[in-house]
């Protein structure tokens, strides 16, 4: 167990240095075999834990995380008093589902964003995301309760 309580922050994600293709394996070959079953419920309360862990104030830093994570480029599509839908798209996104080798899905990133919005709006938010195979995009929408 980690024992520091440092937040992420973007300056040292930077820093990092990652490849698409072994983070790929990790998180749909191994992650899902580890967890069973229970993957995608795990999957979406480990998002939702990092974004715990990451230091964000506003909506412009999740889409920052994002793009520092590898999970493509996110934009806010939509903001109501009760919602905030958001797109994913980009090159890595589109890589990612047109690989035959990959059973991709969203839920680490739709927790991630629930927390997200949760954190900075001071709302609880629950995040659902469809995937558009045909326009390489993934829509979340995250419900303020």
């Amino acid at each position: 167990m980690r024992g520091n309580t440092t937040k992420i922050n973007l300056d040292q994600l930077q820093s990092l240095v990652h490849t698409g293709a072994g983070y790929d394996l990790l998180r749909y070959y191994t992650l899902p075999d580890l967890l069973g079953k229970e993957a995608p419920f795990l999957l979406y309360y480990m998002g939702k834990n990092l974004a715990r862990q990451s230091d964000m104030t506003t909506l412009d830093d999740i889409i920052q995380y994002f793009q520092q994570f590898g999970w493509g480029s996110l934009s806010i599509s939509q903001e109501k008093k009760k919602e905030t839908r958001f797109e994913l798209s980009g090159h890595v996104l589109e890589k990612r589902l047109q690989n035959p080798l990959l059973e991709v899905d969203f839920r680490m990133e739709a927790g991630f964003l629930a927390e997200a919005v949760t954190v900075i709006n001071d709302v609880n938010g629950e995040g659902f995301e469809e995937i558009d195979e045909k326009k390489y995009r993934v829509i979340f929408t995250v419900m303020h309760t």
